[in-house]
């Protein structure tokens, strides 16, 4: 027991952690399942120097732009991206206008339960949907937290919809992660440009077809690889 004790008492606070780092799409490590909500990729050194602290589970941080001043807020999936850098999901990327390589800043944050949200989506499409609730709260199941003024993308039937948030409670930043959260909706803005959203979409398509090419890139090479020998040198385990 007093082991116990002091492994506790020796456990450091974070009250504030942040980092930077330069960020790719989620998509450019094969992880495009997780274009479906808001977790993202660290590299390993920042699992370890939160492992013996106090710091509250799940995982959540601030993303924020620099130069846009825009800020959102996220989970984490693993710790397996290359130090220095970090994979998000790209309808996010796009919320904080940073493009492939650009750095964002991190910070550590610890989020009140949300208890409404209030969504508008961006297009009456999402409205003709049968149950757009249901399909809404399945998709939510795959977001850590919301954040007022960002646009979520809801992908359904390969088709990709956008929504606004435009009220959380309370405060106006929520972790959403066992707690049961009233959803609303409002009209969507008819003198909203169709075209806006159009080319959000063909954004979101142009990086799954340059995603796409690198893939099949690797692919081809690791194929050329496979046809040469192994040249290095062996070591026996013992």
């Amino acid at each position: 027991m007093p082991n116990d004790i002091n492994f506790l008492t020796n456990r450091k606070k974070i009250e504030q952690y942040d980092f930077s780092l330069k960020i790719y799409p989620v998509a450019f490590i094969g992880k495009k399942n997780l274009e479906n909500g808001d977790k993202i990729i660290l590299p390993p050194s920042i699992l370890e120097n939160i492992t013996n602290s106090d710091t509250e589970w799940p995982l959540m941080f601030q993303l924020s732009n620099p130069s846009s001043m825009r800020k959102t807020h996220c989970g984490v999936m693993e710790f397996i991206a290359d130090e220095g850098c970090a994979y998000v999901p790209y309808w996010m990327m796009q919320n904080l206008a940073v493009s492939e390589g650009e750095i964002l800043n991190f910070k550590y944050s610890k989020l009140e339960k949300g208890n409404y949200v209030k969504f508008q989506p961006q297009t009456e499409d999402f409205l003709k949907i049968s149950n757009p609730k249901a399909v809404l709260e399945a998709t939510l199941r795959n977001f850590t937290c919301l954040t007022k003024d960002d646009m979520i993308a809801l992908e359904y039937n390969s088709k990709i919809f956008w929504l606004n948030i435009i009220e959380v409670k309370p405060g106006n930043s929520v972790s959403i992660i066992e707690t049961d959260v009233n959803v609303d909706f409002i009209s969507p803005n008819r003198k909203l440009n169709k075209e806006d959203i159009q080319k959000k979409n063909e954004n979101v398509n142009s990086e799954k077809s340059i995603v796409e090419s690198y893939e099949e890139s690797s692919s081809t090479d690791s194929e050329k690889d496979t046809t040469q020998g192994f040249k290095g040198n062996g070591h026996k385990i013992k």
